[in-house]
């Protein structure tokens, strides 16, 4: 859920109260929105007749989210030879899945996801889809605040913050440095949440006040059932490999400094200053847009698949709803639907199968949970909005000269409940609690230009997630249907980046099967 509320004055600060009280309360003017045949270039076609389509390809992607169509663009530019015929469908009349961006005099603000980390896999995706010129990164030195006992705290950036920062006490800085170098209770021989993992290394001010916002607000869930392994892998796997968080981060350095160095592209990459976060000149939508113009017809938009089934010969026979019925005989599948709608599609495919549904993937995604909405704030400081971001102040022409531009969040996997409150609701929450952290309670009423409700936003990684994930590629093999994958979010990661990088990933495997088992 995000509200984009606008003031009239530029921000200043936190503390301070740049809206003027002059101009009256107007009714709010809301926009609510819940979320919910040509023949492929390189494809031949096979048969027609009955008002039908029959065509064929190397590689269907179901999904025109970001992660479909990163795969169909890895596919292209780094794999060519492996699959020459690709084809990217998505059910509904855009791609882009869960970016959004709006744009409404002046003012452009992401419904969806906010920005991504520059990493290379990253930025070689936007160098090929052409966007190199319009990318624009955030501010490095920006601040970002946590909400702690009634005050905007800044949070540590960098190493020589942590001796003066006041979001921690002296004691909770202690026992963090001790955790961290191993002093702290052994592991407890089994998969923990975040919330145990981070208490037992560095103690409950560093989960309480710096981790809860953190994994609140990339997965919107609960930190008690967040699974550490499969949420924060990186982090895990220090303490796994080094016995403490410290000595993993040492052994990691040592192996990075014997390992082959690997040159980045300077000629074609970006070299971001810091930590940051980028976006686009016209939003993150600008990247799905040119994705997608640059495949051209291998996209096809408003074609829902309505069923799968297994070839004698091999492969797969997707039937599609569009115009008219089309079908499509494809060497490959990558499903990069969310986790529930594969499971759905899947189903059908395991009973003609014969193999029992309990053992199937369709059941292990099935199991897969995706709360509303997102969070940033911690939970415990009596606020129901859980993250502000200062749009505005983070990328340009966010906003015209003289307003303000905040994206807020709502919701998540501990509050539920939004989905029952109406959108004069929602927005009355999240002006309360600003009016707390950020603004006088005396300030004019805000304008609001949009409100959006994800039901199912976010993907939780769970405890037992990798299991399920790992369960249902096991079954896939297993019961004969190689060369359909499982792609998206709920495996390669909630983040836009890891989205990308997963991307990439996928479409390495869909190139070493094709390349053993490639038909003739």
């Amino acid at each position: 859920m995000d509200l984009s509320l606008l003031r009239p004055q530029p921000f200043l600060s936190p503390f301070s109260n740049p809206f003027p009280r002059s101009r009256p309360y107007k009714p709010l003017n809301l926009r609510c929105s819940v979320s919910g045949g040509s023949v492929v270039g390189g494809s031949s076609t096979i048969e027609g007749g009955g008002g039908g389509k029959t065509v064929a390809a190397d590689c269907v992607i179901v999904g025109g989210g970001i992660s479909g169509l990163c795969i169909a663009q890895a596919l292209v530019t780094k794999h060519p030879d492996a699959a020459k015929s690709v084809m990217v469908t998505e059910a509904k009349d855009r791609v882009g899945g869960n970016i959004i961006t709006r744009e409404e005099q002046g003012f452009l603000w992401e419904e969806g996801p906010n920005s991504f980390q520059p990493s290379d896999p990253m930025l070689t995706m936007v160098v090929d889809s052409g966007l190199k010129d319009d990318l624009v990164l955030g501010d490095p030195t920006a601040p970002r605040f946590v909400l702690w006992n009634g005050k905007l705290r800044p949070v540590p950036s960098k190493l020589t913050d942590l001796p003066f920062f006041d979001l921690m006490s002296i004691g909770g800085k202690i026992r963090a440095g001790f955790g961290a170098i191993g002093i702290r209770p052994s592991p407890p021989g089994r998969e923990e949440s975040v919330e145990e993992f981070v208490r037992r290394n560095l103690g409950d001010e560093v989960f309480e006040r710096l981790i809860e916002p953190f994994c609140s607000g990339v997965y919107a869930g609960d930190p008690a059932k967040l699974s550490m392994k499969a949420a924060f892998g990186k982090v895990w796997k220090l303490e796994e490999n080094g016995g403490s968080i410290i000595g993993g981060a040492f052994k990691a350095i040592q192996a990075r400094n014997k390992a082959p160095k690997t040159t980045r592209d300077r000629e074609r990459l970006p070299k971001p200053k810091g930590q940051t976060v980028g976006s686009f000149r016209k939003g993150l939508t600008m990247l799905p847009e040119a994705i997608s113009a640059r495949l051209g017809d291998k996209v096809k938009v408003s074609w829902k698949l309505s069923s799968i089934s297994k070839l004698p010969s091999g492969g797969y026979s997707l039937t599609y709803e569009t115009r008219r019925i089309v079908t499509v005989q494809s060497k490959s599948v990558v499903m990069t639907v969310p986790s529930h709608v594969a499971s759905s599609l899947l189903r059908p495919l395991y009973a003609e199968a014969m193999v029992y549904f309990k053992d199937s993937a369709a059941e292990a995604l099935s199991k897969l949970y995706y709360p509303p909405v997102a969070a940033l704030h911690p939970r415990t400081q009596k606020v129901e909005t859980l993250g502000t971001i200062y749009s505005s102040s983070l990328f340009p022409n966010r906003a015209p000269p003289g307003r303000v531009l905040l994206l807020n969040y709502i919701g998540g996997a501990t509050n539920t409940g939004i989905l029952s409150k109406s959108e004069g609701e929602l927005v009355e929450a999240v002006d309360r609690d600003l009016r707390k952290m950020l603004i006088k309670p005396s300030s004019t009423d805000p304008l609001v230009l949009g409100v959006k409700v994800w039901p199912q936003a976010i993907p939780q990684f769970l405890i037992g997630h990798i299991d399920l994930v790992d369960a249902a590629k096991a079954s896939l093999s297993s019961s004969g249907h190689e060369g359909l994958f499982l792609g998206g979010n709920y495996v390669a990661g909630v983040a836009l980046g890891r989205c990308v990088e997963g991307a990439y990933e996928t479409a390495t495997q869909v190139n070493d099967f094709m390349s053993r088992y490639a038909y003739k």
